[in-house]
């Protein structure tokens, strides 16, 4: 019963001719509507925009060619007007004859053929194994030597392996068969519209070429980290309640995992620039200590209890507001001056950035505590917190500056040039070199955009902690920041990443060690947890890249 419904190619363009035959017939009177109208419309509008970007002619004559196209557009919109109401009244009738046969009378039959198909490519290839398992016996009966009974041993496994893949050819045939049969649809539709679909039909294709491309072993490649730590957070969900009696995902936990991502997140997304270059940064934490201190000083309440190579300053004499700026703009100063030297020595002696890093690591851990004598500066002014982090119904507007950090550099990455460049060096550097891409130029602009948003998240801690600077603040932080890109697939291969992997993976390792520390786990034992998870994700990631090679 199941091969009466198979179709052969034959009938199933039998089906589709009908189809085919009436949408064809209105497709051609719409196109030749279009010819005097959209048509020319099209090709003006490209012609002006190819003779604006011409240099070789004069601006007179220029401006004279342009003119006389934007006429001749003029003349083309007035048909394409005029012709309208007849075009869309078409593509109306075309629409609606697809709406009532295309998936009754073709894409259905074609569907339940591929159901057919599938169920008889398995059914052969349970014939083959059998097949196969009985003429393996009998030439092992007939053997004697113990390498010929290994050797067809060897060649069963290779045809079992063989029959294998012919299953799986089979199901990929019936899948582009049923994938093509729905796509068609949308392919009339494309030529009726030119191209515009509704925002529901955009969906459906999406979804439909996400179910056509999608594979089991690469989407657990690229999602397996997530679903497992997904998992680890359900379960001390589970366990929180019963071991400490208090709720771990309440409204309250939510908004305090986000407030301490927040200065974070900064960190990150500045390294993330980095890891796209194949790069990193071990001198995070050290840049984070430097603008705490720098921000606690000058934002100190009264007096500064320490000194700074024996200087004690005093910045109370300014009002509020330009204190809190100039810590600001000294915070952001201090880091891109440090990291634009990181940048320069690996731009330009392509040094690796783990050794430029990781001196300037060393050289502002060095400064920091020799100029203060490694004390800490105590709070800021407690009016402080609530004009930069004010809390609105207790909500936590820290996340704000997050979020607005988080909607600038996606720009920067994904509407820039300086974007496109970044991902083009990362990629490949001496293509990009040979395109004309400044490499030099690109890293020192990614380390520097890093030291800005350094400087930011040194800031915002600053105002969140209530000051309490010192050179040790931030040790270790430089691990978190590379450890959430990791984790958000930024790969060490360079060229890949994007910034929602950004943002998942720092809020990934925010909710586990918050979880942890609710759970009253060792602190020592997190970092346990943290090393698991880095080394499972960059495995991962080396998997990926080697699937793709």
């Amino acid at each position: 019963m199941a091969n009466s419904k198979i179709l052969t190619a034959d009938q199933e363009m039998q089906l589709r001719q009908p189809i085919d035959d009436y949408v064809g017939k209105i497709q051609k009177k719409i196109d030749s509507l279009r010819v005097d109208g959209t048509d020319k419309i099209v090709s003006y509008q490209n012609t002006i925009d190819g003779l604006k970007r011409d240099r070789t002619l004069s601006k007179g004559e220029k401006a004279n060619r342009i003119a006389a196209c934007e006429k001749e557009l003029s003349k083309a919109k007035s048909v394409e007007a005029k012709n309208k109401g007849e075009v869309s009244k078409l593509i109306a009738d075309a629409e609606a004859y697809l709406a009532a046969h295309y998936d009754k009378e073709y894409y259905k039959p074609v569907q339940e053929s591929c159901v057919a198909e599938k169920i008889e490519a398995k059914q052969k290839y349970e014939r083959k194994l059998v097949e196969l398992e009985k003429e393996h016996k009998g030439i092992l009966s007939k053997l004697t030597s113990q390498q010929e009974i290994k050797d067809e041993k060897y060649v069963y496994k290779n045809r079992l392996s063989n029959a294998k893949l012919e299953l799986e050819k089979d199901y990929q045939s019936i899948k582009d068969r049923r994938h093509a049969a729905l796509s068609h649809k949308y392919h009339l539709l494309d030529m009726l519209r030119l191209s515009k679909f509704s925002f529901m039909e955009s969906r459906a294709q999406k979804w439909e070429n996400y179910k056509y491309t999608f594979n089991r072993r690469t989407f657990l490649l690229q999602n397996g980290l997530y679903i497992a730590i997904i998992l680890i957070f359900i379960a001390l969900c589970i366990i929180t309640p019963v071991v400490k009696n208090t709720q771990l995902l309440t409204y309250n936990n939510v908004l305090n995992i986000l407030q301490q991502a927040s200065p974070r997140m900064f960190l990150a997304l500045g390294v993330a620039g980095l890891i796209l270059l194949t790069g990193t940064d071990l001198s995070i934490g050290r840049m984070i200590g430097m603008g705490m201190t720098t921000a606690t000083i000058i934002m100190h309440q009264g007096i500064n209890t320490g000194g700074v190579f024996g200087h004690i300053f005093d910045f109370t004499g300014l009002p509020v507001g330009v204190r809190v700026i100039f810590a600001l703009f000294m915070c952001v100063l201090l880091c891109t001056i440090f990291t634009s030297i990181a940048g320069f020595f690996t731009a330009k002696f392509k040094m690796h950035p783990f050794i430029s890093t990781m001196a300037n690591m060393l050289v502002i851990f060095g400064l920091v505590t020799y100029a203060t004598k490694g004390v800490s500066f105590g709070a800021i002014e407690p009016t402080i917190p609530s004009m930069i982090i004010p809390k609105i119904n207790d909500f936590p507007t820290i996340i704000l500056w997050a979020l607005a950090a988080i909607i600038i550099v996606w720009f920067i990455w994904n509407k820039t040039k300086f974007g496109k460049n970044l991902y083009a060096v990362g990629g490949n550097p001496e293509a990009a070199s040979a395109s004309g891409i400044s490499v030099f130029a690109v890293m020192l602009g990614a380390f520097a955009l890093a030291g800005v948003l350094y400087g930011f998240g040194a800031w915002l801690e600053c105002a969140r902690m209530v000051g309490s600077g010192s050179a040790a603040y931030g040790q270790g932080w430089e691990m978190d920041a590379i450890a959430a890109c990791v984790v958000g697939g930024v790969s060490f291969t360079g060229g890949i990443g994007k910034i929602s992997g950004v943002v998942v993976g720092v809020c990934i390792f925010t909710a586990l060690t918050y979880s942890l520390t609710i759970l009253g786990i060792d602190t020592n034992l997190q970092f346990v947890f943290s090393g698991i998870i880095i080394l499972v994700a960059v495995m991962l990631d080396c998997l990926k890249y080697v699937q793709k090679k």
